[in-house]
């Protein structure tokens, strides 16, 4: 008997149709009418394949089952070695790899067949076949033949059940992908990250059915990549001093450094994309040649976050510069694209330029936004002349098209539509949704980033087609990518935070048919990938899942009252009162808990009697009540929030601040302040080191009305009456916490505090970490 799984009113066959073709689908007879369907978390799959019919029977794989390959052929022998590598890193069983013959499974097997009539009609599809008597995975080229494998390898890893034989039901699999860019950014110009864990990164994208890495490789703070026609690119313009001093940090990969990184990624079915930032974002190159400015000064290697002013000039002799580094870009990355960046130019230095000014007269060029156009199509052409296509940012629209140039769009949708709506292709990369620096979650126990959410569910919703363009036009959107920017993200355990599980998400936007999209769907097969995720050591976020414990007054004297929930309400809540961990037996979260203080409350997330979360745990009295932290503390306006990593607390955590840097100021906001009779303050000092070009002038400044600066407390609003002022300590040290603690004349009724530092313009960033209030007795 056969079953062919469904998803709501779509034919899935008729999704196999669209993908590959009538004839590629034809031969599965259409499934009865009255077939009970199984469901697709009965399928422990991420991204989900196009097509499956279920069968009749199962095939178990044990440790002496053997994977069989064509003679003589090296691709194949490769992806079974990591098919063979991945089973048993994440469930134990050594299988062995042998040779055998291709056309069907030697019972009992696992074959690996490179099939002409196999897979539909892309490079990518393949199929894949379970029966009582074995496997058998087909692809018409390699890179399906690897990701038929990587199915495979999720069908055998349902569990972490290490070493034991495994199941695999009756199926058949024909799949391929929706988008041929499936892609990741990975900036290592604001933080090197090291080659090891480049590779590792490769790996788990394809992994994920992930083919694109975009290597961001240059930038304002720091050049990564070794250019042997000009050494100081990487002798000066891979090394910065931290803001707040110390020794240098930085670093660059070697030439051979990078053919092994491109070597091990095409083993792997993923293509590098190398971006060496211009016209903007130079300041790194600038400051090894600073004949490469604008303005003749030599800058440092940027310390700041934001967008710097310098750009490359419009010399031949720059020109020369940019062929000779592309050259050996392209010799070192042989793949079809090279991104040349073109985002975020500000003109200001290219205004202030006699010599800019007067090579754009000679060119007749009549703007400075006309004259990065004429920058970019130089780029082109030459790149089209080694017969390399020209990637950019979505600036590159309003600068004007090169003719043949790909549009990576991150500024919404509209420069996708431009660029579609002219003929361009277009990658979709929007920040809302696909900026791996913006946070997953609002727990304080996030890390630094962008306060921004990007949640695992905003991810997951992403549509890359927008509904502007024609059928025409949409064929421009050749694929999808979430980037990583580094900022905030000073070590690669931080950047794996950032990208699991989301991931997961963005594979099954870039891979499976839109058709099959299911937000509960996709929970229910998430246990399983993140056993995974544990089993290859990768530290992933569980922010999509962790009890938030919130506690307010309750409505009689000497009671809490507390409410659990997580961000995507998936599984079950559990918890416990005594301090323990939550077990699958422990009490569940129904509704909202009135508590007798003090209580200490830990909880946890379930699914199927396993925890998916790690416990979170609060500690519940009269004075907790009263605290709030940065997160818990509302900004006084919204123009631009981080939250910015600081030194080390005594207990060895990372104090982490919520900070608007245009407007640092805080609300407490709505507590009733009968009693209470004092306030405790606790500080952090950060250096300021922001580029913000012409925002800077929209800085709010609150002069200091003490010599040192002070800590001032309004009530209401931030000139509301001034409750207390407290004067900061002129020898604290650099960038450490203080505390400062403040009486305040007895108060009745329910009020906003407003909180700011009055300090001189110039001086260090201070931020709230923590506001105490505390009643009488």
């Amino acid at each position: 008997m056969t079953f062919r799984l469904r998803i709501a009113l779509f034919s899935l066959a008729t999704v196999c149709a669209a993908l590959f073709g009538a004839a590629a689908c034809g031969s599965h007879p259409a499934t009865p009418a009255t077939a009970a369907a199984p469901t697709l978390r009965d399928l422990p799959l991420l991204p989900l394949p196009a097509l499956v019919e279920w069968r009749s029977g199962a095939f178990t794989v044990a440790a002496d089952t053997p994977i069989l390959v064509p003679d003589g052929n090296a691709d194949a022998q490769g992806i079974a070695g990591l098919l063979a590598a991945y089973v048993q890193q994440v469930r134990g069983l050594k299988l062995a790899v042998g040779t055998g013959q291709g056309s069907g499974p030697a019972p009992p097997a696992i074959v690996l067949a490179i099939d002409p009539q196999a897979g539909g009609a892309t490079d990518e599809g393949y199929q894949l076949d379970v029966s009582a008597q074995g496997i058998r995975v087909a692809a018409r080229a390699p890179a399906g033949l690897y990701y038929g494998a990587v199915t495979l390898w999720q069908l055998l890893t349902p569990d972490s059940a290490q070493g034991a034989p495994v199941t695999v039901p009756a199926v058949h699999i024909f799949d391929g992908p929706r988008f041929a860019w499936r892609g990741v950014m990975l900036d290592v110009s604001r933080h090197y990250m090291p080659p090891a864990f480049v590779k590792q990164l490769i790996d788990w994208m394809a992994l994920h059915k992930l083919n694109t890495l975009h290597w961001h490789l240059t930038d304002d703070q720091g050049w990564r990549l070794e250019i042997r026609k000009y050494p100081r690119l990487t002798e000066v313009g891979a090394w910065r001093i931290p803001p707040e001093g110390g020794p240098r940090t930085g670093g660059f990969y070697t030439q051979e450094q990078v053919r092994d990184i491109v070597r091990y990624a095409a083993q792997r079915y993923v293509a590098i994309v190398p971006e060496i930032d211009m016209p903007g974002h130079a300041q790194a190159a600038i400051a090894a040649y600073p004949w490469l400015g604008s303005l003749g000064d030599r800058p440092a290697v940027s310390v700041d976050w934001g967008v710097n002013p310098y750009l490359l000039n419009v010399d031949e002799r720059t020109f020369g510069f940019v062929g000779g580094v592309l050259a050996e870009v392209m010799e070192l990355f042989p793949g079809r694209y090279i991104h040349v960046g073109g985002d975020e130019a500000i003109k200001d230095q290219w205004k202030a330029s006699p010599r800019v000014q007067a090579r754009m007269r000679q060119l007749g060029i009549t703007s400075e936004d006309a004259l990065q156009g004429y920058f970019m199509r130089r780029l082109e052409t030459l790149l089209a002349a080694h017969g390399r296509k020209l990637v950019g940012w979505d600036e590159i629209v309003d600068a004007g098209l090169p003719a043949d140039a790909t549009v990576m769009s991150w500024r919404g949708a509209q420069g996708a539509i431009a660029a579609a709506r002219a003929g361009h292709d277009v990658i979709m990369a929007p920040s809302n949704a696909l900026y791996f620096d913006y946070l997953q979650g609002d727990g304080h126990d996030e890390p630094p980033g962008r306060p921004t959410l990007s949640t695992l569910g905003n991810v997951y919703d992403f549509q890359p087609l927008p509904a502007e363009l024609d059928a025409a036009q949409a064929r421009h959107v050749i694929g999808v990518q979430a980037n990583v920017w580094t900022e905030h993200m000073i070590t690669p355990q931080r950047v794996e935070h950032a990208l699991f599980p989301r991931m997961a998400a963005l594979a099954e936007v870039a891979w499976s048919p839109v058709a099959v999209h299911d937000w509960r769907d996709f929970l229910s097969r998430l246990p399983p990938e993140l056993g995974r995720y544990r089993a290859l050591g990768i530290g992933y976020a569980d922010s999509a899942f962790a009890v938030r414990i919130q506690a307010s007054p309750g409505t009689v004297p000497g009671e809490a009252t507390v409410t659990l929930a997580n961000q995507t309400g998936f599984g079950e809540i559990r918890y416990t009162l005594d301090g323990r961990e939550p077990a699958a037996d422990s009490p569940r979260y129904e509704a909202p808990l009135h508590l007798a203080l003090p209580q200490q409350v830990t909880a946890a997330a379930f699914i199927d009697g396993q925890p998916i979360t790690s416990a979170r745990q609060l500690h519940i009295d009269a004075a907790s009540l009263l605290l709030r932290n940065s997160d818990e503390l509302q900004g006084c306006s919204a123009k631009l929030p981080l939250r910015l990593g600081g030194p080390l607390r005594d207990d060895g955590t990372q104090a982490v601040y919520r900070v608007d840097i245009m407007d640092p100021c805080w609300i407490y906001a709505d507590m009733p302040l009968d009693g209470v009779s004092r306030v405790e303050v606790r500080l952090g000092r950060l250096p300021y080191n922001f580029q913000l070009g012409a925002d800077v002038r929209n800085v709010v400044s609150r002069p200091p009305l003490t010599r040192h600066g002070e800590l001032q407390i309004h009530r209401d609003s931030c000139d509301g009456p001034l409750l207390a002022q407290v004067p900061l300590l002129a020898d604290t040290a650099a960038h450490r916490p203080e505390t400062l603690s403040a009486a305040i004349a007895p108060q009745a009724g329910t009020h906003s505090l407003c909180l700011f530092v009055g300090h001189r313009a110039s001086g260090p960033l201070w931020v709230i970490d923590t506001v105490q209030l505390l009643r009488d007795g």
